[in-house]
């Protein structure tokens, strides 16, 4: 009798499986797109390109991808335009986008190359080592160590003619890009020399003692150089320098992502969103008891944390509780694969350093207090990531947020990741949080402050990132901005804006959150509110076409007619004049 149950139950777990697999193979539909092998054959080359050229300041490496992107673009515009489907114009506008802003940007690096040319002598010499050693080509022992030697030399008297006034002192924000280049040269350098030493005798002999007083040297120029130059000594953990682009290469930016407002304009976007959200912030504090002196709301949700050791249970209650509201009321489809897929791990101190909330995808990094911070640090990670925080933000990192998305592009439109933006990855996940506001998924008014922060983060965000790119507002003064607007804990607040500015973002990553947002939340009012497709509809329909200008995803599903000139005009914010 065991085993007939124990079949039956197989037998109805398979039928399930199977008939979950047969309608997700019925509602799919392989892209029709034929400049999808295009892409794919530009992915494979730039990818092969970038993994060769290894030395990423090589002057080599920019000049290929030059050529690369010119052939591309050339290919691409003999295309004949018109005689594509609707699916392919996208394809050739992104590409196209794609490919040009490939072409600004290394205009752009070359401009910021030569700012720093006279503070690195020595790295066209680095690089030309590692893209040799890239070409195989044979090396002469005696010779590198001649080189090593006369590089280090280089090095030294680099650093003396800057303390003589002999080399004229750049800006700040230009030194402290000459300092990561430094480290960035020294990581290549090891590169070079880790593939011939112990494996060639007579390499080893000669250029052992070389490198490492050269790699000394290197060392100690980039201490230099943040110490004199940037203001920034080694045991630093408070400033930042970031590196302004200036409002013509925002602009630029801007019309890449294909947004159709001027740095100004989504400044005063943000201040709207802002004030609505003190408005709301009010309500909610006022509900908890706190009248309207919502600060002192914040403060008590803040010290609603749960003990070490307890976030791991909490993020994953948070995280079903958002799929089972989604699921409930039919707003996206959420595959059993994805649903069960996610992965948690813990956030190493020094990654808190720069994220110190949690991060997601497949995998969701959770930041909570460890027993190597301080007793400050640990206090102030606490009650950044309590429950009402939590509770806002975990389905932007799972479900219905990234993790959703990433599911979804790999199982329909993978070759759109070349054209990745924030404003539809950051966006989509932002807009969730609009839209799960409107839907009461924020119960409690603790839960609603605790929506509201985050809310007002992403507006502070458009505010001090773009005011520090027209050079309007310092990284301390961002830093005061969230600590005083938002009601940030300070040690947070370094790291949100050290994370901003330490060049691993573009410049408009954290302005992408809210305006992406804005986005897709006119377009579901566009779409969803007159009726003209369901929730499940719009939304499945978003994740299925892949990372690309929300503009573009517009055009998609309102069936709007290309030409080859298109140009980026959706005005999607009805509270400017």
């Amino acid at each position: 009798m065991k085993r007939l149950t124990a079949i039956v139950f197989l037998f109805i777990f398979l039928t399930n499986a199977f008939a979950q697999t047969a309608d997700d193979l019925a509602n799919y539909n392989e892209p029709p797109s034929s400049l999808r092998g295009v892409i794919e054959k530009y992915r494979a080359d730039y990818g092969i390109l970038d993994r060769f050229y290894s030395a990423r300041e090589s002057a080599n490496r920019r000049a290929r991808f030059a050529q690369l992107n010119a052939e591309w673009l050339a290919l691409l515009s003999r295309q004949k335009f018109d005689a594509l489907n609707h699916d392919e114009q996208i394809d050739y506008l992104v590409f196209e986008n794609y490919l040009k802003h490939e072409q600004r940007e290394s205009a752009r690096n070359e401009k910021q190359f030569a700012e720093i040319s006279a503070l690195l002598p020595f790295l066209k010499t680095i690089t030309d080592l590692e893209d040799a050693r890239r070409k195989l080509e044979t090396v002469d022992a005696a010779k590198t160590a001649a080189l090593l030697n006369e590089l280090n030399k280089i090095v030294v008297q680099t650093q003396k003619d800057i303390d003589a006034g002999k080399i004229a002192k750049p800006k700040q924000t230009a030194a402290n890009r000459a300092a990561r280049t430094v480290d960035s040269l020294r990581r290549t350098l090891k590169g070079w020399f880790d593939f011939y030493n112990a494996y060639d005798p007579d390499f080893t002999w000669w250029n052992a003692e070389t490198y490492k007083t050269l790699d000394a040297s290197l060392q100690s120029y980039r201490v230099f150089l943040l110490d004199k130059l940037v203001g920034i000594r080694p045991d630093d953990k408070t400033t930042i320098i970031g590196d302004p682009i200036g409002r013509e290469a925002l602009i630029e930016e801007l019309e890449f992502e294909m947004i159709p407002y001027t740095p100004e304009e989504l400044v005063e976007i943000a201040n709207k969103e802002f004030a609505w959200c003190e408005a709301e912030m009010k309500k909610a504090s006022a509900a908890m008891g706190y009248g309207e002196d919502w600060k002192r709301a914040l403060e008590a949700v803040k010290q609603k944390y749960v003990a070490p050791g307890k976030q791991p249970e909490l993020i994953k209650n948070l995280a079903y509780e958002a799929i089972e509201f989604v699921e409930k009321n039919e707003f996206v489809t959420v595959p059993k694969a994805a649903r069960d897929g996610w992965r948690m791990e813990m956030m190493s101190p020094e990654r808190q350093l720069v994220a110190p909330f949690f991060l997601g995808g497949e995998t969701i990094l959770v930041a909570y207090p460890t027993s190597t911070m301080t007793h400050e640090q640990k206090l102030m990670s606490l009650r950044g990531n309590n429950p009402h925080f939590s509770h806002a933000v975990a389905h932007h990192e799972l479900i219905p947020g990234h993790h959703l998305q990433g599911f979804m592009i790999e199982r329909y439109r993978p070759y759109r990741r070349q054209f990745y933006t924030p404003f539809w990855m950051e966006g989509w996940a932002l807009y969730w949080e609009f839209l799960l506001w409107d839907k009461g998924f924020n119960k409690t008014p603790e839960d609603r402050v605790g929506a509201l922060f985050w809310r007002m983060h992403r507006c502070a965000r458009i505010i001090f990132s773009l005011n520090f790119h027209l050079e309007k507002m310092t990284p301390t003064e961002a830093v005061d901005f969230l600590v005083e607007r938002v009601g940030h804990e300070r040690e947070n607040a370094l790291g949100e804006v050290r994370r901003s500015f330490s060049g691993d973002y573009g410049p408009l990553y954290q302005i992408a959150y809210m305006i992406g947002g804005l986005q897709f939340y006119q377009l579901h009012k566009d779409l969803v509110d007159t009726k003209k497709m369901t929730d499940r509809q719009f939304h499945d329909a978003i994740l299925k076409e892949g990372p690309i200008p929300v503009e573009m995803v517009r055009s998609i599903l309102t069936k709007q007619k290309l030409t080859k000139d298109f140009k980026t005009n959706w005005r999607f914010y009805n509270g400017l004049k």
